[in-house]
């Protein structure tokens, strides 16, 4: 199995920063693409950003050219630095991951998500 563990959220005031990062972890064979993902309350969860393990980047129009996702793939980590922020930022923000895992009989796809942090942006 693969799990994510996510960090980083918390409260921060509009045009703040901050940095969320999400290790992946277990049987890991490949990753594919990594992302971030926000739902705010009675909203639908939509992409925020996601990153290929060739490194090609994908944004939602609301945040470019203020947030930028990265990734370490040596770690199995990414990381969405999140600048200029605003109250409508405000969401728990999810990690993804998609890639095989290794088993027993060789390999398995994966798609799983981390347990979520909360990104609160006071105005």
């Amino acid at each position: 199995q693969v799990h994510l563990v996510e960090s980083g959220g918390g409260l921060v005031q509009a045009g703040r920063s901050l940095r969320l990062s999400c290790a992946a972890s277990g049987s890991i064979f490949s990753i594919n693409a990594m992302g971030w993902y926000r739902q705010a309350p009675g909203e639908q969860r939509d992409l925020v950003a996601l990153i290929t393990n060739s490194g090609s980047t994908n944004y939602a129009d609301s945040v470019k050219g203020r947030f930028t996702i990265s990734r370490d793939n040596a770690k199995n980590t990414v990381y969405l630095q999140m600048n200029s922020l605003k109250p409508d930022d405000t969401a728990v923000y999810y990690c993804n991951a998609r890639g095989y895992s290794r088993t027993y009989y060789g390999r398995d796809s994966f798609d799983t998500w981390g347990q979520g942090t909360q990104v609160t942006v006071s105005s």
